[in-house]
């Protein structure tokens, strides 16, 4: 039987949705796993939520950009090992519109797509682009959400 952890830590922000986020995840990987972007085996994720003082110097030291920034992911290649996803719940706040939008909503999206550039996707390239938002929409709608997530 295949075991999935997922690791929540929390830095500077209350552990409101921590419990959610982590069962979230667990889905997200199983969905990974049956689609066969993940190998079928047991999978460990890291997710950090924290406010925005703790995300920016991880956005200076990795990307270069002195700025906030709402998710960063960190793959580890070592086998069974995801890697590290960190969420900005200070700025996934700042995107909550009620009731169109709800944090849930966003900080879903946010690990959707923390996860995805885990197992390779980015959206540099135009056609890289449009092949993360075609599997962050699989992986929204597989969930249990509706609606587009890009207009």
């Amino acid at each position: 039987m295949r075991e999935i952890a997922v690791g929540v830590v929390c830095e500077g922000v209350a552990a409101t949705d921590a419990d959610w986020l982590a069962q979230l995840g667990e889905q997200l990987v199983q969905l990974l796993m049956d689609h066969g972007e993940l190998s079928d085996g047991d999978q460990e994720l890291s997710l950090m939520l924290c406010d925005d003082a703790t995300i920016r110097p991880l956005n200076a030291q990795w990307r270069g950009k002195d700025a906030a920034t709402d998710v960063l992911s960190f793959p580890l290649e070592e086998p069974g090992l995801l890697g590290d996803v960190v969420i900005s719940v200070e700025t996934a706040d700042r995107r909550v519109d009620e009731p169109r939008w709800a944090r849930r909503d966003e900080l879903a999206f946010l690990l959707i797509h923390g996860l995805l550039h885990l197992v390779g996707h980015d959206h540099e390239e135009e056609h890289e682009r449009a092949a993360m938002e075609a599997a962050e929409q699989r992986l929204w709608e597989a969930t249990g959400r509706h609606g587009a997530l890009r207009g």
